[in-house]
This record gives C-alpha cells, structure tokens and sequence, in this order.
C-alpha cells in the first residue's frame, strides 16, 4: 500500500514537472532509470526511455527549450508549441512512472498526467505574457531559469522523496486557490 501511494505521488510530481518543462522530468527519469533502476524501474514500453538515442535526443531538445525560452516573443511561440508537447510529456511519465501498479489502468493514468501537466503548462502560459508585458521581456530569462530549477527539483524529489513532492503540489494548489479568491473578491469590490 505505501509502495502504491509512493508509486503515485511519483507520478504526480513528474507530471507537474513536465508542465513546467517538458523535457527535465522525461531525462531525470530516464537517467534514473538506466543508471539506478532500484529507484524507478521503467517497464515496456516506456523502457525505451533509457535508450541511448532517447536520452541523446531528450538533451538536444531540453537545451532548445531552455534557450528559447529566455527569449522574448520567441518564449511565447514556445509556449504555444509546448501546449501540445508538455502534456502529452506527462501523460508519458504518469504512465511510465505508475505502471508497476496494477490498479491503475494506462490510459487513467495518461489521461491524469495529461491533465496535471496540461494544467500547470496553462498557469505558466498565462502567467508568463504579464511578466513579460510588465517587465518588458528582460525578466524572463530569470523567470524561465526559476522554472527550469523548479522542474528539475520537482522532478528529482519526485523520485527521492515522492511524499513531499506532493505535500509542496498540495501547497502550490492551495495558494493558487487563495491568490484567485483574493483577484475575485478585489474585481467584485
């Protein structure tokens, strides 16, 4: 049972990750897995992700991503890009991550990891216009390398400490709720 819940907070935490950066939750895995398979085991067929041609290609695009995305106007063409990558990038791993566990049909799972990257992928799209309207562009190099930290320890958390990712998910969940409430209630005023 605790293999279970720890198996799904795994889950949780690389799909949100992914919303975030598609590709450093998809390498993290599949560093981990190829190199300490005793902490994620990948069965098929996300096994392929251990491949030596995958990882190659996972760094190749994780570094376009995060050049362009510090980029001005060219980080909001990403986005939209991303929009049908990032999601599809955590149904993968919500699959990938929770498939030792019997209880969980495939395709549950990839529509869970669709809709938690989607979801994350749609705060950051519609956060990341204003901070760049704002600020003029120049804050989004420091923006997009936050999000890129945050990926990469989501993404490794998720697979040390998966309890805690998901206790900081809850968090970032709970907060976003109160920031809404308080812009709803100052738009009624």
């Amino acid at each position: 049972m605790i293999e279970a819940f720890s198996n799904i907070a795994t889950s949780l935490g690389l799909s949100a990750s992914a919303g975030l950066n598609a590709y450093m939750p998809l390498l993290v895995t599949a560093l981990t897995a190829r190199f300490f398979p005793d902490l994620i085991t990948l069965n098929e067929p996300w096994d392929v992700l251990t491949s030596w041609w995958v990882i190659g290609t996972l760094v190749v695009l994780l570094l376009i991503e995060m050049t362009v995305d510090k980029i001005p106007a060219v980080d909001s063409i990403n986005d939209v890009i991303q929009t049908f990558v990032r999601p599809v990038a955590g149904a993968v791993l919500f699959a990938a991550s929770s498939n030792v566990i019997a209880d969980i049909h495939p395709i549950l799972a990839m529509i869970c990891g669709l809709i938690l990257a989607g979801g994350v992928h749609a705060a950051k799209a519609t956060v990341r216009p204003v901070i760049t309207g704002t600020s003029g562009g120049t804050l989004n190099p420091i923006v997009s390398l936050a999000e890129d930290i945050a990926s990469l320890a989501a993404s490794v958390l998720a697979i040390l400490v998966p309890i805690l990712v998901l206790l900081l998910l809850l968090l970032a969940f709970l907060l976003g709720l109160l920031w809404y409430r308080r812009r709803k209630a100052r738009a009624s005023w």
